[in-house]
């Protein structure tokens, strides 16, 4: 079970999430909450410093601003970052660890305040486990 409550504030069944400026939304299934947040120390997480949170691959649904959207890719281009073309805020990105989920930015999300989730653990990045062979 995730975290259902913050600060007072419910976390949707069906929760919207969008940027700064409001041109890309999303609509996230988040049924049990926020699930599995966490900060990651690789080289673009810890520069981007978002609260990252996981959503089923089909629980992610584009509502408004997807020819805004903007791809970036690095090290081993598996992961897809996506970005506001107009502002320039982190929405989401397709997870490498596990393609069959989104990570996206707890920020982004309508109502939350992603301080208010106190303490938010820290995944090592820089030790990826796809990174490791054998």
């Amino acid at each position: 079970m995730g975290i259902t409550t913050v600060a007072g504030v419910a976390v949707q069944a069906q929760h919207r999430a969008s940027c700064h400026c409001g041109t890309v939304e999303l609509l996230l299934d988040l049924p049990e909450g926020i699930v599995d947040p966490r900060r990651c120390d690789c080289s673009m997480c810890r520069r981007r410093g978002a609260i990252a949170a996981s959503v089923a691959r089909d629980g992610l649904q584009i509502v408004r601003g997807q020819a805004h959207l903007r791809l970036y890719q690095f090290n081993t281009h598996v992961a897809e970052h996506y970005f506001c073309g107009v502002c320039g805020i982190y929405t989401h990105h397709r997870r490498r660890s596990n393609p069959d989920q989104y990570g996206y930015n707890v920020a982004c999300l309508e109502g939350i305040d992603p301080f208010a989730l106190g303490t938010i653990p820290v995944n090592d990045g820089v030790n990826h486990p796809a990174d490791r062979t054998g």
